[in-house]
């Protein structure tokens, strides 16, 4: 299978991004950027002699900062995010269903709210991107930015449905485990595994995890593409 597909990790909040490109026209998109690194992903995409065409954003992080920005600007990609990210700036909001076309390669958004309401996966060929909704071996927490635990246990059940052999890419590794698949999840995923609706929200609502410490300045900012409040937005209606 030829494709063209880089994962890229950030140290700091443990972020995973991921590059994909259409190797026949070199258009490609960037799922989750980190604001910190976009002088490597232009650094990296000259060096592939790609051009950037979509900016997808899983959901507005709490972590760390977007690079949407900063890259829409010298790229002039559109950016993506689901219909209830709160995102206002995206290019297009996307509703489950909907799909982003990048050279003949197509990518479907799977709407996956819990985590935050507008938590939206991204299947590509034979691939998940999950952000936050589902890890390896974990789930996303569900005690801020409007989350819900009995949402995120109906958008894990959704991904369950998907062929086992999907590959299943997150959005943190924090123990060194960068790719699964969704049977390895069924039968692995302690989050999840023999849980039912009603023990998962029982589990959920008592993690008792500490806040974020990037969270008052993040979201803000992630819900301006990752601007500072004194840019200008050139992509603002």
């Amino acid at each position: 299978m030829n494709i063209v597909f880089r994962q890229l990790f950030d140290e700091q909040s443990c972020t995973l991004t991921y590059l994909l490109a259409d190797p026949m026209t070199g258009d490609a998109v960037l799922i989750d950027s980190v604001r910190e690194h976009i002088g490597r992903y232009l650094t990296l995409l000259q060096e592939l002699n790609l051009q950037l065409t979509w900016l997808l954003e899983t959901h507005a992080h709490a972590d760390h900062i977007t690079g949407v920005a900063g890259l829409r600007e010298v790229t002039g990609a559109h950016s993506a995010s689901g219909e209830h990210s709160g995102i206002s700036c995206a290019d297009r909001l996307l509703k489950s269903g909907d799909f982003i076309v990048f050279g003949s390669e197509v990518i479907r958004a799977i709407a996956t709210p819990g985590h935050t309401p507008g938590c939206t996966s991204f299947l590509w060929r034979d691939r998940v991107f999950t952000g936050d909704t589902l890890m390896i071996g974990g789930c996303g927490r569900t005690d801020f930015q409007g989350g819900h635990a009995g949402a995120l246990f109906d958008s894990i059940s959704r991904l369950m449905t998907l062929p086992g052999e999907t590959l299943v890419y997150p959005g943190h590794d924090y123990k060194n485990m960068r790719v699964s698949s969704i049977e390895q999840e069924r039968i692995s995923n302690v989050r999840i595994k023999d849980q039912t609706r009603e023990s998962f929200i029982e589990l959920m609502n008592n993690l008792n995890l500490p806040r974020p410490r990037l969270i008052d300045e993040a979201v803000p900012a992630n819900l301006r593409c990752g601007r500072n409040e004194d840019m200008i937005d050139i992509h603002a209606a």
